[in-house]
């Protein structure tokens, strides 16, 4: 969407690279999805100015290449400086863009800034492998280049900073291109970096699609980190390929839980619950599937269905509110059709909650049992507050059916037994699994997906390396 606006939309932060804000020739709408209208616009990066963006990453890259641990260490602390310093600033227009509460918000921007911190103190130091008379070789870490960061727009602030960090950690430079549906607070992060960072460190570019088809076919892009669908992972995966650039791609999950027989439900209740319906289900590694046992399915449901009661869906900017809006249009009404499929093809919505009616992407958190596999609702990632319950006879039959799907990111166990849940979860085929909780994560635990669901880690030292490549140094000692 270009061109002219209501008089009620504001200008957004500009793009910046080479160390100052750039303004654009044309513009994007930015939709509030609490009302379903624009309330600001951003800069639409034409190609000339990609082309000064990568210019500039590439000239900073040529020095910061060069950094020590310590300058690096002490960048990734001035990132954590300006989060703390402009927390509440970029909370706001976080929840402008996105839905979500003001308090998940400021809690977006707090698991950042852990990020942030971690990876200022993770080694990336040589790995020395022979030491004798004859030789010495050690293994080293080295920069790629410039790193192309392209966002999803669940959590546009913490996944632009689980890339940032990592990329100029490692000692490359790195471009953000949000999501063009929510790229004002990290436009607004770009501005707030730009002075404290080495000029071109760090730029944010702002577009649509073609943008982003043309940033990862660049051919001074050297690495590509994107979060986003699997269509979209395997298109920016054939581009990569005609040149080798480096890849890491978290991608679409259709996480299973299973809930063990003899389980209290109101034990997990309001665990299981939110492990569904945090950010209003738009979480990569949600809990998108429940396989409960036959026995205990009609007090779990129940369970589910009081914390439903309870939970308060309304604007992120009123403080009563604990889940949000849908992000978008598009996504509310795939979450509508998946919903209205199912109920044709023989479900019950037993529990639909309350959200409010007329304007914004609101909808209601809906539990339904009745479905199984091949059901839409079943078989596709639905992305929002709609949880199918399965019903099951045999943990066997559980564990197979929810392996039987080309996703693999996340999947869980609930139980009362600890050890007899750990047994069943080390038989799920996926990149993380949880027991009595969904998901999991932290700073020092990789984290991505199997199958369809994604390639590479991103977090951990293993994603910090995943931002390098592999250079041997051998000196040959003695005689020649």
């Amino acid at each position: 969407m270009s061109g002219g606006l209501a008089t009620a939309t504001a200008s957004a932060p500009q793009m910046t690279w080479g160390g100052r804000p750039e303004p654009a020739p044309a513009t994007l709408e930015v939709i509030d999805p609490a009302i379903g209208e624009p309330f600001a616009i951003a800069p639409e990066c034409s190609p000339d100015q990609l082309e000064y963006a990568v210019d500039a990453a590439g000239k900073a890259f040529g020095g910061w290449r060069h950094s020590d641990r310590a300058e690096r260490r002490d960048a990734l602390q001035r990132i954590a400086t300006v989060l703390e310093a402009n927390r509440e600033e970029l909370a706001e227009l976080l929840t402008r863009e996105q839905g979500k509460p003001l308090s998940k918000s400021r809690a977006e921007i707090n698991s950042g800034l852990t990020w942030t911190r971690a990876y200022a103190e993770m080694e990336l130091e040589p790995e020395v492998v022979r030491d004798g008379a004859n030789g010495y070789a050690e293994i080293r870490r080295v920069p790629l280049g410039v790193v192309a960061a392209i966002t999803a727009w669940n959590y546009p602030l913490l996944l632009a900073l689980w890339k940032i960090a990592p990329a100029i950690r490692a000692g490359n430079a790195v471009i953000v291109k949000p999501s063009p549906l929510t790229p004002i607070a990290t436009l607004r992060l770009g501005e707030l970096l730009a002075p404290e960072l080495p000029a071109g460190l760090v730029s944010v570019i702002s577009g649509g699609d073609e943008l982003g088809r043309r940033l990862v076919a660049h051919p001074r892009v050297s690495k590509i980190s994107f979060t986003g669908s699997v269509a979209t992972g395997r298109a920016i995966m054939q581009s990569a390929g005609a040149r080798l650039a480096r890849l890491t791609l978290e991608l679409g999950g259709n996480d299973a839980g299973i809930v063990l027989p003899g389980t209290d439900p109101d034990d997990i209740a309001d665990d299981l619950f939110w492990a569904a319906f945090s950010n209003c289900g738009q979480v990569c590694a949600g809990l998108k599937r429940l396989y409960v046992h036959e026995g205990i399915a009609q007090a779990v449901g129940d369970a589910l269905a009081q914390v439903g009661s309870r939970v308060v869906v309304g604007p992120g900017q009123d403080p009563r509110s604990e889940i949000g809006p849908l992000q978008n249009a598009s996504q509310l009404e795939r979450v509508r059709l998946l919903l209205d499929d199912a109920l044709r093809r023989g479900g019950e919505a037993f529990f639909k909650g309350s959200a409010p009616t007329g304007l914004g992407y609101f909808h209601p958190v809906t539990l339904v049992r009745g479905v199984a596999e091949g059901v839409a609702l079943v078989d596709q990632e639905q992305f929002g507050p709609v949880l199918p319950l399965l019903t099951y006879a045999t943990v066997d039959e559980a564990v197979q059916r929810a392996n039987a799907t080309e996703y693999a990111l996340g999947g869980s166990v609930w139980g009362s037994d600890l050890e007899a849940a750990t047994a069943v979860a080390n038989r799920l085929e996926a990149g993380s699994v949880w027991v009595r909780q969904h998901p999991g994560m932290g700073p020092d635990l990789p984290f991505g997906g199997l199958k369809q669901s994604g390639l590479g880690v991103e977090s951990s030292r293993l994603g910090l390396a995943a931002y390098t490549d592999v250079q041997v140094l051998y000196v040959r000692r003695g005689p020649t």
